[in-house]
């Protein structure tokens, strides 16, 4: 029988394929390698951390605590993995299929829970103590998190566009 809990969290995560393939298609490339300032991500690299948010804190986390006893969960430099990845230079549809793929990976493992496995722990080195039912629900949020940033970076390539339309916004491009 499904955990409720765990149907809403994949609902969630697998929504999050659907609405990045739907924003980014209407974006194209050009708009998927827009840095809204220096040092900001483009969203091809945002999608490039959901990948690797996936792969090392989501399920990757998942599955070690699953397969060990209070496990060492390990922390990852963020920054670093997105520099190397280089998901900026890279066509955008490539860098969604990878995120599908990994994605998928993530929801077939949350398919085969149970209720005791939500329960299982593994140490962070930041944030200590966390239960597979903590990073679960981290995992949605996170999303929207990202979702969020990828829209924002949206709202900054579509600015210049505006012309006299801006003064319909304040200085932070927020609506009057």
């Amino acid at each position: 029988m499904p955990i409720p809990e765990l149907a809403r969290i994949a609902a969630l995560a697998a929504a999050t394929v659907d609405l990045l393939r739907t924003e980014t298609a209407a974006l194209g490339d050009e708009g998927a390698s827009f840095h809204p300032a220096p040092g900001e991500w483009c969203a091809k690299e945002v999608v490039g951390h959901l990948i690797e948010a996936d792969r090392r804190g989501f399920t990757g986390r998942v599955a070690v605590m699953l397969a060990e006893d209070r496990p060492l969960l390990e922390a990852w430099d963020q920054e670093g993995v997105a520099a190397a990845r280089g998901d900026c230079g890279r066509p955008f549809g490539d860098v969604l299929d990878e995120f599908a793929a990994v994605r998928r990976e993530g929801l077939d493992l949350l398919e085969g829970l149970t209720a005791a496995d939500l329960s299982r722990v593994g140490v962070h080195p930041q944030v200590g103590e966390m239960a597979v039912r903590d990073v679960l629900g981290e995992w949605p949020f996170h999303d929207r998190d990202h979702l969020r940033q990828i829209l924002s970076a949206t709202r900054a390539w579509l600015w210049p566009g505006l012309g006299a339309a801006q003064r319909f916004t304040d200085d932070r491009g927020a609506q009057l």
